[in-house]
């Protein structure tokens, strides 16, 4: 199956129960939520934003089966592929195959940080792996530049053309000059693959350059905001999508401050204090951030819409 996704795909959170279990009302709340905004064309689920590294496989599975069920038939739904171990990710990608999911959300193994730039086959033979087990298209996250687990330009090209069914690009690359240099490698394929941008920080320039979308776990409070900016982008409007960015730059200050552990944990309280879910519950090794740090982002989202009924 080959599927390119675009536009505005929110990584959802995983709301947790005060005894750390999947709290399974708050999820399918959280998840209408991002599905009932106009212009969201997907959801990704067992990411970063959901805590991926804490959910055992079978809540991740539990979260797949919660996804397709509750938002399935309205939203494109990519289960995201974390583990560091190749076996055990082709395990979760033929779960998420069997599960409904749409596509795949491929993080690069934490083992290439101990030195993949310097064996590049480990990154090819990782993800052919993972391609060859299943039919769903794959999105790869492309990690921070200069991280040791990232994916440089001539990578990407080359996984694409060993991999036909990676569709897509997550890009985190937090730099626009590695930005800018993956999507030129992007466009420079035979075939279609979508860049989407996770830059959040700078997504008007990100999106001004050509990107196809937004996958970003701000998403998972600011999708329509999100939306409202490619839209704007994409009609040529820059004085409009200028404004969009001066709404979402006081958020990403706060949401995206040192830190950087503690994103999706800002992130989760916020919604909590929107009404969107009842509770902020993280697992360790995370914790609950400070009374202070709460204050800050009381006061930063004022304005935001608050959640629906339950």
């Amino acid at each position: 199956m080959y599927k390119v996704f675009t536009g505005v795909i929110p990584a959802s959170l995983m709301p947790f129960s005060a005894g750390l279990e999947i709290d399974e009302v708050n999820y399918r709340r959280h998840l209408r939520d991002l599905a009932d905004t106009d212009g969201v064309t997907g959801i990704a689920i067992n990411g970063h934003a959901a805590e991926v590294s804490s959910l055992t496989p079978a809540e991740q599975e539990e979260s797949l089966r919660i996804a397709v069920d509750e938002v399935g038939d309205r939203v494109d739904i990519l289960c995201g592929v974390a583990d560091a171990d190749t076996a055990r990710a082709v395990d979760t990608a033929r779960m998420a195959q069997e599960g409904g999911a749409d596509g795949l959300l491929v993080f690069p193994s934490s083992v290439f940080g101990l030195g993949m730039r310097h064996r590049r086959e480990v990154a090819v033979a990782h993800y052919a792996a993972i391609g060859a087990a299943v039919e769903l298209p794959m999105v790869l996250f492309i990690d921070a530049a200069g991280a040791s687990t990232t994916l440089d330009a001539a990578l990407i090209t080359e996984l694409c053309e060993r991999v036909p069914n990676i569709t897509g690009i997550k890009d985190w690359s937090v730099d626009i000059l590695a930005y800018e240099a993956n999507l030129r490698a992007v466009r420079a394929l035979p075939r279609r693959v979508s860049m989407l941008t996770s830059f959040s920080r700078a997504l008007l320039p990100s999106l001004a350059l050509g990107g196809d979308g937004i996958l970003s776990g701000h998403g998972s409070m600011i999708a329509d905001l999100q939306v409202e900016l490619l839209r704007h982008v994409e009609a040529g409007d820059l004085k409009a999508a200028r404004e969009v960015v001066e709404r979402i730059h006081p958020l990403t200050e706060v949401f995206y401050a040192e830190p950087v552990l503690d994103q999706h944990n800002r992130m989760k309280v916020a919604v909590a204090m929107l009404g969107r879910i009842d509770e902020a519950h993280v697992r360790p090794p995370l914790l609950p951030i400070t009374a202070e740090e709460r204050a800050v982002i009381a006061d930063v989202i004022k304005g935001l819409p608050t959640g629906a009924a339950k």
